[in-house]
């Protein structure tokens, strides 16, 4: 479980907590045992109903999820991981009774499952990021070059005009994409079409295309480079860089269906020169994310830690 448990879990913990026992007296000894702090239990009204004294343990738990956290995730594994319902089977409709705390056990189980499974990510996430940035720490040469990169990138702003900057961009790119072994082809033409360059990642063959200008790279630009991906084997994917990002309606159009695209903005191209992301990590990131949720705009601000 994560420090912001989601209404939807503690909504299903109240349930499952209601239905696996239907004596008070056994609740509360359940609590007493899986909850560290007892004054958490004891505030609560045991003259009441019982589904009221869950609510307001429970609540009282999440009010303080930075003081609670232990007790709320041990509550969370306790009632997840119940298998036997026998003191529910032997009261009057026991097998009914039964059933239904198996139920409410089982959706409990399932988003504990979920939530395991996102936190382990984040986890995975966080390490490998540690890693490459301590990997990128101890690279000089690589540091040097990617100083000399961001030196030349910020450069392109005051010194070159706007025809110049974008040819200075790919350049600049070719550079990146050298740097970090992914066997970069220089700008091409290919049947009449123009090329910014190309590259290879982990099997897969890349086209790139770059732009520079004022205003975010519209549909037609998107729709332009998807073209010419799709006209490309199977294996092919494209990686789109716009300084000035792209229109909402461009990216809302290329993210339904199969993405052949992924796109990176100015931001994406900062944080891999002043060193807050490996270039090789935000790609296959940005990939991974596409190919889950379909959206081909995974920002750096958006990335977890």
């Amino acid at each position: 479980m994560t420090k912001m448990v989601s209404a939807t879990a503690v909504q299903a913990l109240k349930e499952a907590l209601c239905l696996i026992y239907w004596y008070k007296a056994d609740l509360r000894s359940f609590l007493q045992n899986t909850i560290t702090d007892r004054s958490a239990v004891s505030q609560a009204d045991w003259e009441g109903y019982k589904r009221q004294i869950v609510s307001d343990v429970v609540d009282l738990l999440c009010q303080d999820q930075e003081k609670y956290l232990g007790d709320i995730r041990r509550l969370f594994h306790e009632v997840a991981k119940m298998t036997s319902f026998r003191h529910l089977e032997q009261l009057e409709d026991g097998k009914a009774k039964a059933e239904k705390a198996r139920v409410a056990v089982a959706e409990l189980q399932r988003i504990v499952e979920v939530h395991d499974e996102a936190t382990d990510e984040a986890r995975k996430i966080k390490e490998r990021r540690a890693k490459e940035a301590e990997r990128l720490r101890h690279s000089t040469a690589v540091r040097e070059k990617l100083d000399e990169i961001k030196s030349r990138y910020m450069s392109l702003v005051s010194t070159c005009t706007p025809q110049q900057r974008g040819f200075e961009l790919e350049r600049v790119m070719y550079d990146l994409f050298n740097l970090f072994d992914l066997d970069p082809r220089a700008s091409f033409r290919n049947i009449g079409e123009q090329i910014d360059g190309a590259f290879s990642m982990e099997g897969t063959d890349y086209l790139f295309e770059a732009k520079w200008q004022q205003d975010p790279c519209a549909i037609s630009d998107l729709d332009s480079f998807a073209g010419k991906v799709n006209r490309k084997l199977d294996n092919t994917l494209g990686l789109f860089l716009s300084i000035n990002g792209f229109s909402e309606d461009g990216v809302r159009a290329h993210s339904t269906g199969r993405p052949v695209i992924i796109l990176m903005t100015g931001a994406d191209l900062m944080a891999v020169v002043e060193e807050r992301i490996d270039f090789v990590s935000l790609l296959l990131r940005k990939r991974k994310h596409a190919a889950q949720t379909g959206n081909i705009l995974l920002q750096i601000h958006q990335m977890t830690d």
